[in-house]
């Protein structure tokens, strides 16, 4: 079928691609490799062919998926191309965020000097090429088209202006006024009339866009009315007025409004809204879209002197060895009296209170090294009915790692987690406070704020530190649109993770008093392994320590970990710090001895180990408790406690304290009781006894602190950020797979004339691409419809918008505007010339 072609084939580029999908045919294979590592969402499913590629790419999620991850400068060159028509040259754009070099610059903008025009420049390129290399871009610098996504969400309108204030152009403000309405503006602005309407927004649109004309028609203008218009030059462009539509005339104008709205200086956007048409927004505001633009990154400015970088790894290194320490000390507890889940997950808030005060810090340091160990595998539910938190048998081998590789081990897992230890306590949707260990303390931009902050502390001079404040500017001018949701106090979760980031790098020992230290810049460039630069700056484990009279230990530095282990094993840990002082008492003399050992070996073990001789209270301790240990074994009956002093036994039966174990003589050396045998025991050594468990063979039973672990278990995933980068093989297959359907769609074929009389057929993702082409580039289709009662019909359209499954345009045959479904057109076809 052949037509005439009218003024609209006008958007077509003389020179460049004609299309998104032509001019990423052009592109090399390693072009095509880096857009699809950079928007990894087109790849699921694989494209057919670079058609369906160029349609995924105008898909609307998969747009601002791609703009959240661009730098402020690069979206205002966006932004400023989404307010100028498709096609607009380098030139222009440049223009829009500088403003005309000869123009007086608006009052209210940041000024701009020479340098940071010359920057404008500069940057200018790396940006459009950014915007090209992921496709939200395309077409020649004196053409440049956004993709028609990228233009729909950025373009500004009356209901959602944007970053740039601005509103909707004058003729997208006037769309369905009527023909007398737009003579009366013309006259009122001091035009001649014009034949039709389509002229009269043209003519209007002009005087607005001109400068000396505009300047001329607002020097007539009264002043109350240009200080109305002067709240409405940055933002937001609207504004409410009762009785907006009313039809003013210059000659009936009797406020500052009316004296606007009569002459189409202020558009009404609904009976009691105006709205301020962008052509004379831009004009108000000297030609800048933004009213300051920042093409180059904010330097972060330490307010803090730098500090001596060998200063700073040392103080890094014995946090990191502090930190290491914390997690065996929490972890070796909670294998003793692993405490219960939640029924809902996570951890209840006594039993966070007990871990805080086992640890000797706050809750909240609590919360972060609680989900330290679990993000890095070594702590996890272990799947019981009555389930509980314990140590999983990963522990057991980061134990035998030296304290360089354990703490790389913690330090990896903590920079790629998505968990938020500072969320713990925090409300909920529901106003209840999340639980340490939840499943509520996701979140997907904790990985990347974390690397992005520590990346911004290595760039600074060794030594220097940097506070949160100083260094957001630079975080949010790297992703402006990837802030996270607002808190009630207007901070955005960027601002909190930041923060939080600080914190807890300078618990973990990737920083020193506030500065990053050697082995996390290792740990960020990944060019050295960070356990071998911090292995030297740790202090040398030792192997003895001083026993002393009052029945205490001094660990006069880090102990070998074997020597920690057992030491911990039969004293009690009284206070930490750079000496480590331990407690022998009978309860943890008798945990040793539960645990296997005899009190020639405790004796042993200390002579071995200790620079001073075993002192007398102590072997005496040792003595006593090791010659009451045992006398009495209890076992399962419900239980049975026996023993063979029945004199002993008489005195248990005696106690008043053990009513409750409802005790009851069965033989001279044997009781019964109908406790359980762990409850008999508690029970008996709180009275002051030291009875030994024993199997039903009648074997003292030898029971360990680190008896309980879970089963095998992974470390969590992290919560994805999208979907996952691909690899350099399934992206040389995607892309020979995309090139041979490419290549297949578009191989030439002998084919008969086509039937004026049959639809067009085409494929669905081949028919939207069209369609979104022939918005952009103003062309007409021939289209095949079947309507709502099955009837196939053939339309020549002139598209207007492709938007919710949704084809709106003018219908040449109904001679209307029109939407058509677009899961109802067969195909598309385009008409010749």
């Amino acid at each position: 079928m052949t037509t005439q072609q009218g003024p609209r084939r006008q958007g077509r580029s003389a020179t460049g691609p004609r299309t998104l999908a032509e001019e990423l045919r052009a592109r090399p294979d390693d072009a095509l490799a880096a857009l699809l590592r950079s928007r990894p969402d087109l790849l699921n499913p694989v494209p057919g062919d670079l058609t369906q590629l160029s349609a995924r790419l105008s898909s609307r999620a998969s747009a601002l998926r791609a703009l959240e991850r661009l730098d402020r400068f690069t979206l205002q060159v966006a932004e400023a191309l989404a307010t100028a028509p498709d096609g607009t040259g380098l030139a222009t754009v440049r223009t829009l965020l500088t403003g005309p070099a000869k123009v007086k610059p608006h009052p209210g903008a940041t000024p701009l000097t020479p340098a940071d025009r010359s920057a404008v420049a500069a940057e200018l390129p790396r940006a459009i090429a950014t915007l090209r290399d992921r496709a939200l871009l395309w077409g020649p610098d004196n053409g440049l088209r956004l993709v028609l996504a990228v233009r729909e969400a950025l373009a500004p309108t009356a209901a959602n202006p944007g970053r740039t204030g601005l509103g909707p152009t004058f003729a997208e403000a006037t769309a369905g006024m009527s023909p007398a309405r737009l003579q009366q503006l013309l006259a009122s602005a001091g035009q001649p009339p014009t034949p039709d309407p389509v002229t009269a927004v043209a003519a209007l649109t002009s005087l607005l866009s001109d400068r000396a004309r505009c300047t001329a028609l607002l020097a007539t203008a009264p002043e109350p009315a240009l200080r109305l218009l002067e709240r409405l030059v940055w933002g937001p462009p609207t504004g409410t007025v009762p009785d907006a539509t009313r039809p003013v005339t210059a000659e009936d104008a009797q406020s500052p409004v009316e004296w606007l709205l009569a002459r189409g200086l202020l558009l009404p956007t609904s009976p009691g809204s105006v709205v301020l048409p962008r052509e004379l927004a831009l004009h108000l505001r000297g030609g800048r879209t933004h009213r300051t633009v920042e093409p180059l990154q904010p330097e972060p400015a330490p307010a803090a002197a730098p500090r001596d970088p060998q200063v700073v790894d040392g103080a890094a290194a014995g946090q990191a060895h502090t930190a290491v320490k914390t997690v065996e000390e929490l972890l070796d507890a909670w294998g003793l009296n692993p405490p219960p889940t939640l029924r809902a997950g996570g951890l209840g808030v006594r039993d966070l209170k007990r871990t805080a005060q086992t640890l000797g810090t706050t809750e909240q340091q609590a919360a972060f090294w609680l989900e330290l160990a679990y993000t890095a595998g070594l702590l996890a539910p272990d799947g019981e009915v009555d389930e509980c938190w314990a140590p999983t048998p990963a522990y057991d081998g980061w134990l035998q790692l030296d304290t360089a590789e354990r703490w790389a081990v913690l330090a990896t897992a903590w920079l790629g987690a998505t968990r938020v230890p500072a969320l713990t306590g925090t409300p909920d949707g529901k106003g209840k406070p999340r639980a340490a260990l939840g499943p509520e303390l996701d979140r997907t931009l904790a990985p990347s704020v974390r690397r992005a902050t520590l990346a911004l502390l290595a760039e600074l001079p060794p030594g220097t530190a940097a506070t949160a404040e100083e260094l957001l500017p630079a975080l949010r001018w790297q992703r402006p649109l990837r802030g996270g949701p607002t808190g009630p106090d207007g901070r955005e979760l960027r601002d909190d993770l930041t923060a939080w980031t600080l914190a807890e790098a300078e618990l973990l020992g990737i920083t020193g008093r506030g500065a990053l230290a050697a082995p996390a810049r290792a740990l960020l460039t990944a060019e050295s392994d960070p356990a071998e630069v911090l292995a030297p700056l740790l202090p040398q484990p030792l192997d003895h320590v001083i026993l002393q009279p009052d029945l205490t230990a001094i660990a006069p530095g880090p102990l070998l970990t074997p020597l920690a282990q057992a030491l911990a094993l039969c004293a009690d840990i009284e206070s930490k710090g750079g000496a480590t002082v331990y407690r022998f008492t009978p309860a943890s003399v008798r945990r040793a001895l539960d645990a296997g050992r005899t009190a020639a070996d405790l004796q042993a073990f200390l002579a071995q180990h200790s620079r001073t001789p075993v002192p007398q209270p102590l072997g005496y301790l040792i003595e006593d408790v090791a010659r009451r240990h045992g006398i009495l074994r209890v076992g399962a009956a419900s239980s049975y406690l026996r023993c063979d002093d029945p004199s002993l036994l008489g005195e248990v039966l005696a106690e008043r304290r053990a009513a409750d174990l409802r005790l009851r003589l069965l033989a001279p050396t044997v009781l019964a009781s109908q406790a359980a045998p762990d409850v008999l025991l508690a029970t008996l050594r709180a009275m002051g006894y030291a009875p030994a468990a024993e199997s039903a063979e009648g074997d003292v039973l030898i029971t360990r602190p680190d008896t309980h672990r879970t089963p095998p278990r992974t470390a969590p995933t992290p919560v994805p950020d999208g979907p996952p980068a691909p690899d350099d093989t399934l992206l040389a297959a995607a892309i020979k797979a995309i090139r041979a359907g490419d290549r297949a769609a578009t191989a030439s074929r002998r084919e008969a004339a086509p039937d004026p009389r049959r639809l067009p057929r085409t494929a669905a993702a081949e028919t939207l691409a069209a369609l979104q082409t022939a918005v952009l580039l103003g062309e007409r289709m021939w289209i095949g419809y079947l309507n709502a009662e099955g009837i196939a019909s053939q339309r020549i359209i002139d598209p207007v918008k492709v938007e919710g499954g949704f084809v709106t345009a003018f219908d040449h045959h109904a001679d209307e505007l029109r939407t058509f479904a677009l899961h109802r057109i067969t195909g598309v076809a385009e008409l010749d010339e």
